[in-house]
Formats: structure tokens, sequence, C-alpha cells
């Protein structure tokens, strides 16, 4: 009885290789990490992109549409810009809301700082549950936070009427002064968006090596002077982030402004929403495309304000 060798048996070849359609997406020279190289990824990510930033490339273009009823391309025009600018409603609505931004990123700025810091630095009882209180206005839905700012705010209009005549009548006399009248408003916005800032600041300084503010201190610098010269920098890039996505939060907050605004301080986001449900025009489109320009241009601003300096780096 002869013995009968046995057939060698070649190594299963990967699905890649065996499916046409993947072998398609992914080239073989291609290591396991470098996922930026396959083409599947790269058709996913312009699905994406195609899909968040459509809208506003038509939004932009149908500014310039002339046509009233913005459905069909007419022609070139400019001429809704000018129509947009004379509009004295749509143009006062534009103004408070870049007001009210202004407002809110100062003031939400420094409190999400200071909030970042504190809780960063220093160790006391309950920190958890501040940490977690904190984080409620990211976590809890806007219109419940809309309803409860409409609360606390008629309260506390009720308990200001009882005063008018009162040793407080110089406080109303101050608010009826614009851009004061936008209290109200600026409040609920910065109760809404400083908590983003302190994540922010606060994801910046867990990288922070805390013997560098040990060293300036034994160098003989005082508080002040180390967290200005030391703490400061470090800290700059995650304030002007944090600065910037208050900034946008509230630009375009519709559901607080909306329970917070009175009958005489209309925001943009309010303005829009009462113009398109008659339709959208063009005029909309194009203050809609001015408020673009100036996110955008905000944007390219800190970007070039945290970007690196080169000759720093040699």
């Amino acid at each position: 009885m002869t013995d009968v060798p046995l057939a060698r048996t070649s190594p299963a070849l990967p699905l890649r290789h065996r499916v046409p359609v993947l072998r398609w997406l992914s080239a073989p020279d291609q290591g396991p990490l470098e996922y930026g190289r396959r083409l599947w990824l790269k058709l996913v990510l312009a699905a994406i992109f195609i899909t968040l930033y459509a809208p506003i490339a038509i939004l932009v273009a149908f500014s310039f549409n002339d046509s009233r009823r913005n459905i069909v391309w007419q022609g070139f025009t400019t001429k809704y810009y000018g129509i947009a600018w004379r509009n004295d409603s749509l143009v006062e609505a534009f103004v408070n809301s870049l007001a009210i931004a202004v407002m809110c990123t100062l003031i939400a700025t420094v409190i999400g700082a200071m909030t970042a810091l504190l809780l960063w630095r220093f160790r006391f009882p309950g920190k958890a549950a501040t940490e977690g209180f904190m984080a409620l206005p990211i976590v809890i839905p806007e219109i419940c936070m809309g309803v409860a700012l409409l609360v606390f705010f008629s309260r506390m209009g009720r308990w200001m009427a009882t005063f008018e005549s009162g040793p407080i009548a110089w406080w109303n006399e101050l608010f009826s002064v614009w851009p004061l009248t936008l209290s109200a408003i600026t409040a609920g916005h910065v109760a809404f968006s400083f908590p983003f800032v302190a994540v922010v600041v606060r994801a910046r300084m867990a990288g922070f090596n805390r013997e560098l503010e040990e060293a300036s201190r034994d160098l003989g610098a005082s508080e002040w002077q180390t967290f200005w010269n030391v703490i400061f920098p470090f800290m700059k890039p995650g304030l002007i982030a944090g600065a910037l996505l208050a900034f946008t939060l509230s630009l375009d907050d519709f559901v607080i402004t909306f329970f917070t605004s009175g009958p005489d301080t209309v925001t943009f986001p309010v303005k829009v929403y009462s113009l398109v449900r008659r339709g959208v025009s063009p005029d909309v489109n194009a203050a809609s495309t001015v408020l673009i320009v100036i996110t955008l241009f905000a944007t390219i601003l800190a970007m070039r304000i945290l970007r690196p300096d080169k000759g720093k780096a040699l």
C-alpha cells in the first residue's frame, strides 16, 4: 500500500481579494491604518460634505437669483442685497443678533474660563456634583431651558414692577436704553453657552504641566504674573475656541431667544422664522449670506490666531 502525498493547501485569500468590489475600493499596497487612502472612505466623506454644505451653497447662490419666487434660476443680480439693506426691521434684527452675540461671547468666555480654572485647579466638597450641574445646559433639551427662562424672567418682571416707583426706579431707566433692552436674551444665551466654554478650556488645561507654574513661583513671580505669563498663554487657544463656539451658538439660537425676547426685541433667527412662513424670499437669502460670511470670517480669524508661529518654532 503506497502512501498518497497530501495536497498542499494554499492559505485563504483575504476577503478584499476574493470580492471584486472590495478589491476595487481598497488598493493592496495600503497598510491597515492608512484609512485616508481608501477610496470608499473618500466617497463616504464626499457624500457627507455634500449633504452638509450643499444647502448652504444653494442658499448663497439663490441670493443672487433674479427671481422673486426664488424657485428657478433666472439670472444673476445683486439687487436683493440692497433690498435687504433697506429693510429696517431685518437690519434691526440682524444688529440685535450681533450685539447679543458679542455681549454673550465676552461674558460667557470670562465665566467659562473662571469655571474651568476652578474645576481644574482646586479640590472641594461637591466638585463632582458641581461638574454635573454645570453640564445641565448642554444635556437638557433647549426647549426646557427656554420655558424655564421664560418663567424666571416673568417672575422677575413682576417683582421689579412692584418697585417701579421705589428706590430702584433708576434700574428700569437704565435698562430702557439699547442694547440693555436685550439683557434678558443675553442672560439666557450666557446661561446656555458658558458651559461649552468651560468644557473646551477645561480640556485644554488638562494637558498643562503644573511644574511650569511651580517653577515660575520659585523664581519669584507673583500669582498674577504666573497666571498672565505662564497659564494664560497655554489657555489662550482654548479661550479662542470657546469664545468662537459661544459666538456661533448665540448668533444662530432660536428656541431660547423665542421664549426670552419681547415684542420690541427681535433677533435675526426669529425674524427669519416669521418671514419664511410666507415663503423664502431672495432678500432673506441675502441677509443669511451676510451672516454666513461673518461667521466664516470669524472662523478664519480664529484659525489664524491659533496657528503656531513658525518663527518661534524654529
